[in-house]
């Protein structure tokens, strides 16, 4: 079944950067586009970047542009999301999410700190 684990979250200062990866399973990884998410409590999850199949179609809300970048490494079965700048703003738990067969999928998550 499709698998999807986030790593990379951490406690950083205002300014920062940080890398997420999200490792893949389940499914053909390299046909189906890749997006990040982000939750804050109290409020909805927010979509913060997409990659198509390939490599170059990819979609940052402008909340992030400029910021953050997403990646994927079809042989590693791996997205990716650089944060640079981050604020505090940024904090949240972050989602790796696919849409495959009609379903969505998601990871368990990881939390990312920007804090002084």
């Amino acid at each position: 079944q499709v698998h999807l684990v986030e790593s990379g979250g951490d406690l950083v200062q205002p300014g920062g950067s940080l890398r997420l990866s999200c490792v893949a399973s389940g499914f053909s990884f390299s046909s189906y586009p890749m997006r990040w998410y982000r939750q804050v409590p109290g409020k909805e999850r927010e979509l913060v970047a997409g990659i198509g199949s390939g490599i170059d179609t990819v979609y940052y809300p402008d909340s992030v542009k400029g910021r953050f970048t997403i990646s994927r490494d079809n042989a590693k079965n791996t997205v990716y999301l650089q944060m640079s700048s981050l604020n505090l703003e940024d904090t949240g738990v972050y989602y790796c999410n696919v849409f495959v067969k009609g379903l969505d999928y998601w990871g368990q998550g990881t939390q990312v700190t920007v804090s002084s």
